[in-house]
């Protein structure tokens, strides 16, 4: 093993790690929004609504997240109709592809984790804040939601974490982030072992400092279980 060309190319891969937090946190930010109302369109009773939601969670979920990127990236340049609109310039820009791809395969996925968080809300809780008069805004603002996001925290630090590793795929369509720096450093060397150790280990890295933060919001959360803890 050459540790040598592994020390070496560290710093090209570190230029490499702000893209890559870029693409993920922009990506999760994005989805979070739309899981958000994707969940409540679910969870509205309007069959219209449920349809189309329920086609996009299993159109997202059931496709492969390499074959959803490819799509946006090349298939969107073929419709004239996106191809002619104000949006063609964003959507030209690998970038914005592989946010948009990220984030409604993310979308679909969280979707579903903060729908089964919120149908397990005690019902207790509920008809005890609309005993007290609470509206349903207020009550799902005060009661539903803050009990869901607890809930939900384990089942989407696992997502964050294969946003993280999903991020890698953006090298496929010409991204410079981690991977995409990496194979083109094998390319220079032939030195695909070390180089992807290094590239290894920085995602690593990346999803540890992740879970840390997700544990951490995890105890913020529940301070009723610190005393046991």
């Amino acid at each position: 093993m050459n540790w040598t060309l592994m020390w070496d190319s560290l710093p090209r891969l570190l230029a490499a790690l702000p893209l890559t937090l870029e693409l993920v946190t922009l990506a999760l930010a994005f989805g979070g929004v739309l899981a958000f109302a994707t969940a409540l369109l679910r969870l509205s009773g309007n069959r219209v609504a449920v349809a189309l939601t329920s086609a996009y969670t299993f159109i997202f979920r059931g496709t492969p997240l390499l074959v959803q990127i490819f799509l946006i990236y090349y298939g969107l340049s073929q419709i004239d109709l996106i191809h002619d609109s104000v949006l063609w310039p964003v959507l030209s820009q690998p970038m914005w592809c592989a946010i948009l791809a990220l984030a409604l395969n993310t979308g679909a996925y969280t979707s579903e984790i903060l729908r089964g968080a919120i149908e397990t809300v005690p019902q207790g809780q509920v008809e005890a804040a609309r005993a007290c008069g609470m509206s349903r805004v207020r009550l799902f603002r005060r009661i539903v939601l803050p009990v869901a996001i607890r809930q939900m925290l384990p089942a989407y630090g696992n997502e964050v974490i294969l946003m993280v590793k999903a991020s890698s795929l953006a090298s496929t369509i010409t991204m410079m982030e981690i991977t995409g720096v990496a194979r083109r450093m094998i390319a220079q060397t032939f030195a695909v072992f070390e180089i992807f150790i290094v590239a290894g280990i920085l995602y690593l890295l990346i999803n540890f400092v992740a879970t840390r933060l997700i544990r951490h919001a995890e105890w913020r959360m529940t301070p009723y279980l610190r005393a046991r803890a």
